[in-house]
C-alpha cells in the first residue's frame, strides 16, 4: 500500500481522486493548503505526494522547494498550469513528473507507478538494451544486435558515441521513466551556465534518436515533452 499525500483546494475533485486512489489501494491524506500540506508530509510522512499548484495561501513551486529541503519522496504535480515556464519551474524545484488538468485518472495511475517504482532502492545495471542496441556504460561501448539463432540477439558491430551523447544518454538512463527537465539536462550535460542553449540538447537529443532508436521520426525510448524536457522509456 502506497501512502499519498493529495494536496488540492477543489473540493470535487480531492473527493473523487480521494474515492479512487482508495479503491486501488492506496492509503490517501489530503491538504488543501500549502502550509497544512508541509505539516501533514512532516508529522505523517508519505510515499508519494500529488501536488496542485494553485493553493490558495502558498504556490505550489515553493511547497515542492519546502519539501525538498528535508526529504526525496516522489512529488507528482497535478495542475491547470499548462505553460512551459510554470512546468520547468516545478520540475526544477525538485517535481519528478507533471501532469496537466484534465487528466484521465488511469494516467494519473500509470504516473503513481511509474514514480514509486523509481523510489524503491535498486541497483542500476551498467549494461542496458535500448533498441537494437547493447549499451555498456562501463566500458563506453554500445553494440549493435541482431535477431540470432534460438539464443536470441547476437552482437553485429559497433556504433560510436561522442562523449557529449554518452554523457546525455548515461543522465537520462539513470532515472527511468523520469521527467528530466530541459534545464536539467543542460547543466549536468553541459554544466551551469548553459541554461539557455536548448539547440545544442535538441542537436544531440536526435543524434541519439538517428543512431538508437529502431525509428527516429517516432522515438520510443528517448521521448519529448514538448515545454517540459525528456525521458527515457526502457
Amino acid at each position: 500500500m502506497t501512502r499519498i499525500l493529495l494536496v488540492e483546494d477543489e473540493p470535487q475533485l480531492l473527493r473523487a481522486l480521494r474515492i479512487n486512489l482508495h479503491s486501488r489501494g492506496h492509503e490517501v491524506r489530503a491538504a488543501t493548503g500549502g502550509a497544512q500540506a508541509l505539516a501533514e508530509a512532516a508529522g505523517h510522512p508519505p510515499d508519494l505526494v500529488v501536488l496542485d499548484l494553485g493553493l490558495p495561501d502558498l504556490d505550489g513551486v515553493d511547497v515542492i522547494r519546502g519539501l525538498r529541503g528535508w526529504t526525496r519522496v516522489p512529488i507528482i504535480v497535478l495542475s491547470g498550469r499548462t505553460s512551459g515556464p510554470d512546468k520547468i519551474a516545478a520540475l526544477d524545484a525538485g517535481a519528478d513528473d507533471y501532469v496537466t488538468k484534465p487528466f484521465s485518472i488511469e494516467e494519473l495511475l500509470a504516473r503513481i507507478r511509474a514514480v514509486t517504482r523509481r523510489a524503491t532502492p535498486t541497483e542500476t545495471a551498467p549494461i542496458i538494451t535500448l533498441g537494437h542496441h547493447r549499451i555498456d556504460f562501463t566500458t563506453k561501448t554500445a553494440t549493435v544486435l541482431v535477431d540470432g539463432a534460438p539464443g536470441g540477439a547476437e552482437p553485429s558491430g559497433s556504433l560510436r558515441l561522442t562523449p557529449t551523447e554518452w554523457r546525455l544518454l548515461e543522465v537520462l538512463v539513470r532515472e527511468p521513466g523520469k521527467l528530466i527537465s530541459t534545464r536539467a539536462l543542460l547543466d549536468q550535460v553541459w554544466g551551469p551556465g548553459h541554461g539557455d542553449d536548448t539547440s545544442s540538447l535538441r542537436l544531440y537529443v536526435n543524434r541519439l534518436r538517428r543512431k538508437l532508436e529502431p525509428d527516429p521520426s517516432r522515438p520510443r525510448h528517448l521521448t519529448t515533452e514538448p515545454g517540459m524536457g525528456y525521458r527515457y522509456q526502457p
